[in-house]
């Protein structure tokens, strides 16, 4: 049972990489790199703040507050400086490397004997899930609670946001940029404040990865941006064509299946040096499945 609700934890709170993937990548079709760069900063920004005694909410809206600043630096480089997307992203993420490394002092920091969020939500919630009959997994499932209830938020801000007019129009310089310009529209500052956006939820999962593992490390944020992708494509796959607030859902869902795949592969006997390549292997089946069982009524008809 707590391996099971750890996984779930896990998959949850990595789902905010995958909003800000799907926000990044879906919306602004910005192929953004600094996804690694920003859920190490966000993490060792929390870890630091919380370990100088500061309040966890505080520290964890500071590690978000973190990764939107990167990602803004990245939108500005494209905007700008005409930078390409990808190369832009590689040189914050490069810069960030170097920062994050500066900024916690050592390669490592433990929040060992430091409160952290998830910390004030076991001491609320507990007599719940005790009493709900969790027994040993009560502060297990209390954490998946709080995750739960966070990425809703971020679901249902997104959601609302990108629903009002200034979101509408940051969703339409994705899609047609010329004819977003056509009308009016500063499609170098959309970008930027999408990039701020996704930036900013990736840093939020990195600050609450870090709380739910209890440190920081300045190599944790390598690979995200595959998870990420890996999850938007699988949600994508799961559920097919939809709106905003399915897709939403969708990526949520993507973030959580892609989690018990890969508890289920490790259980399974798969050797942890082979993790990557099977994350490889999912993306591409999440990209070329759809392409596949659209052809096959296709096929049917001709026939």
């Amino acid at each position: 049972m707590i391996t099971l609700l750890s996984t779930w934890t896990f998959g949850v709170t990595l789902a905010l990489v995958a909003l800000g993937v799907f926000v990044s990548y879906r919306l602004f079709a910005f192929p953004d790199i600094t996804t690694d760069g920003s859920f190490t900063l966000g993490a060792v920004t929390t870890t630091v703040l919380l370990v100088a005694g500061h309040d966890p909410a505080i520290a964890t809206l500071g590690g978000a507050a973190a990764g939107a600043a990167a990602g803004a630096c990245t939108g500005l480089l494209h905007a700008i400086l005409r930078i390409e997307p990808l190369l832009s992203g590689i040189l914050v993420t490069t810069a960030l490397s170097s920062v994050t490394l500066v900024v916690l002092g050592r390669s490592n920091v433990p929040l060992a004997g430091t409160a952290t969020l998830l910390d004030r939500a076991e001491a609320i919630l507990l007599p719940a899930t005790t009493a709900a009959g969790f027994g040993d997994a009560a502060a297990e499932a209390a954490r998946l609670i709080v995750m739960l209830a966070l990425v809703g938020i971020a679901v249902l801000l997104l959601w609302a946001f990108f629903r009002t007019h200034l979101g509408t129009a940051m969703r339409a310089g994705g899609d047609t940029a010329t004819m977003a310009r056509a009308l009016g529209r500063d499609t170098g500052l959309l970008t930027v404040a999408g990039l701020a956006i996704a930036n900013a939820l990736t840093a939020l999962s990195g600050a609450l990865v870090a709380q739910v593992q209890g440190f920081a490390d300045v190599q944790m944020g390598i690979g995200m941006v595959v998870w990420g992708m890996a999850s938007v494509f699988l949600g994508a796959a799961l559920v097919g064509p939809v709106r905003l607030g399915g897709a939403l859902v969708a990526t949520v869902a993507g973030s959580v299946t892609f989690r018990l795949l890969v508890a289920s592969a490790l259980r399974a006997g798969l050797h942890p040096d082979w993790l990557k390549a099977a994350t490889a292997l999912v993306v591409l089946a999440a990209l070329v499945a759809p392409r596949l069982l659209s052809r096959r009524p296709q096929a049917s008809a001709a026939r």
